[in-house]
C-alpha cells in the first residue's frame, strides 16, 4: 500500500468566475482573481491510498461514502493516471484501485469554496502519489473551476485563456506580499444552497444579457485594475473594485431568468454596515464580497480589524465567542455613537441568531503534504 495526504486552502475571489464557455473542459467566460486563505484556519484534507489488495476504488467525504464515478472525479483521476503512465509505463501502482478519504474543517456546499479546496487537495495528493510534477491548475480546473486557483498560494489569477492548456492559474503575488491584509468570513447560513453554483452559472449563461456584457467588456479592465491595486497595496482602490465586482455578480443573478438570489436580509445588512463604516471615515476601511451564498467575506487591514469586528458584534449583539481563527482582535466597546446610530437606523433589527460564527484569517500558501493521514472507516 502507498498512502499520501495533503491539505489545501480555500480561495475567495475578488474578481468572480461566473459562467462557462465550455462545460466539459470547464473553461470560463471570463478571467478571475482571488486570495488563497491560511490553511491553519480553513482547509480541505485528503488522504489517497492505493493497494493491489483493494477490490474496488472508493471515495469518502466527511465520513460518508460518495460516488467515485462522478464525471469530475473520474476526469481528475484519469488525467493524472495518464500522465503517470506516460512518465513511467512500468509503474504497477497505476493499475491499483484507490481509496480517497477527504474532509473539510468548514461547511460544505454553503458558498465557502469547499469544492475548490477539495479538488485542489485531491489533485495535489494524487499527483504526489503518482509522482507527477509541474503545473496542476489545468487538472484541478477539470474538477472545479475555481480549484485551479487553490493550487497556488497568495494572490492568484485564473486567466480564461483560449483553450484548455492556457486556461490556468498564475500567482501574481505570494502570501507574504501584503502582510497586514486580513479576511473575516461571516457565516450567515451553513446549510446547503438552494441553487448550486454550477446550476446558477448555467442558467445565467442561457438567460442573462448582463453576463455577456460583463465577460466581454467589464472584467478585462477590472482584472488590470485589481492586479495593479494588489501589487501597489492600494487598499482604497482594492476595496472599491472588490465590492463593485461582488455587486455585479449578484446583479447578474437577479438578471438571470428565473432570478437567483443567494444573499438574504442578513447579507444585505452586512453590506449596509460596511458602507456605513466607509462613509463615516470617508475612506474604505473594509470591503465585502459575496460568492454564491449568503455568507460574507470581508477584506480589511489589520489596523482596522478591531473597529470592524467590534461594530459587527454590536450590530448583531454577538460576542467574542463566535470568532475563531488567527489572532482574533479584542473587541472595543467604545464605538462612536454617531456611527452606531446610523447603523441602528437600518430598517430591521438583527440579533445573535442571524450569525452562526465568524472566521478571522489571512492570506496563506498553497497545498501542503502532511503525515497526519485520515484513517479508513472500513
Amino acid at each position: 500500500m502507498k498512502t499520501v495526504t495533503f491539505t489545501a486552502p480555500v480561495n475567495i475571489a475578488v474578481v468572480k468566475y461566473w459562467g462557462k464557455r465550455d462545460d466539459k473542459l470547464i473553461l470560463p467566460l471570463n478571467s478571475s482573481l482571488s486570495a488563497t486563505l491560511d490553511q491553519d484556519v480553513m482547509c480541505a484534507k485528503t488522504t489517497v491510498a492505493c493497494s493491489k489488495e483493494f477490490k474496488e476504488s472508493s471515495l469518502w467525504l466527511n465520513g460518508k461514502r460518495e460516488d467515485i464515478n462522478s464525471t469530475r472525479i473520474q476526469n481528475v483521476i484519469k488525467t493524472i493516471k495518464k500522465l503517470a503512465l506516460e512518465k513511467n509505463p512500468s509503474n504497477e501502482i497505476i493499475s491499483w484501485n484507490v481509496e480517497i478519504r477527504s474532509c473539510n474543517n468548514f461547511p460544505t456546499a454553503a458558498g465557502l469554496a469547499s469544492s475548490a479546496a477539495g479538488f485542489a487537495c485531491l489533485v495535489s495528493a494524487l499527483a504526489n502519489l503518482y509522482e507527477i510534477e509541474g503545473d496542476l491548475s489545468e487538472i484541478a480546473r477539470q474538477g472545479s473551476g475555481s480549484a485551479c486557483r487553490s493550487v497556488l498560494g497568495g494572490w492568484v489569477a485564473w486567466d480564461k485563456g483560449t483553450n484548455s492548456k492556457d486556461s490556468i492559474a498564475r500567482q501574481i503575488a505570494d502570501e507574504n506580499h501584503w502582510p497586514d491584509m486580513r479576511v473575516l468570513i461571516i457565516v450567515v447560513n451553513a446549510g446547503h444552497k438552494s441553487t448550486t453554483s454550477t446550476g446558477g452559472m448555467a442558467r445565467s449563461v442561457e438567460t442573462s444579457r448582463l453576463l455577456e456584457l460583463r465577460a466581454k467588456e467589464i472584467v478585462p479592465d477590472m482584472m488590470r485594475k485589481m492586479e495593479k491595486a494588489i501589487l501597489q497595496k492600494n487598499f482604497d482602490e482594492f476595496a472599491e473594485l472588490t465590492m463593485r465586482d461582488s455587486n455585479q455578480l449578484h446583479a447578474i443573478c437577479l438578471d438571470t431568468y428565473p432570478p437567483i438570489s443567494y444573499m438574504n436580509d442578513t447579507s444585505r445588512f452586512i453590506q449596509y454596515v460596511v458602507h456605513s463604516i466607509n462613509d463615516f471615515h470617508q475612506t474604505n476601511k473594509v470591503a465585502y464580497t459575496f460568492d454564491a451564498g449568503p455568507n460574507a467575506c470581508l477584506y480589511l487591514l489589520e489596523e482596522n480589524a478591531q473597529l470592524v469586528t467590534s461594530l459587527l458584534c454590536k450590530s448583531f449583539q454577538i460576542g467574542a465567542e463566535v470568532f475563531r481563527g488567527n489572532e482574533i482582535p479584542k473587541l472595543n466597546e467604545n464605538i462612536d455613537s454617531l456611527l452606531m446610530e446610523k447603523i441602528n437606523n437600518y430598517w430591521r433589527k438583527f440579533d445573535a441568531n442571524d450569525i452562526q460564527h465568524c472566521i478571522y484569517t489571512k492570506v496563506g500558501k498553497g497545498p501542503s503534504p502532511t503525515e497526519d493521514h485520515i484513517k479508513s472507516i472500513k
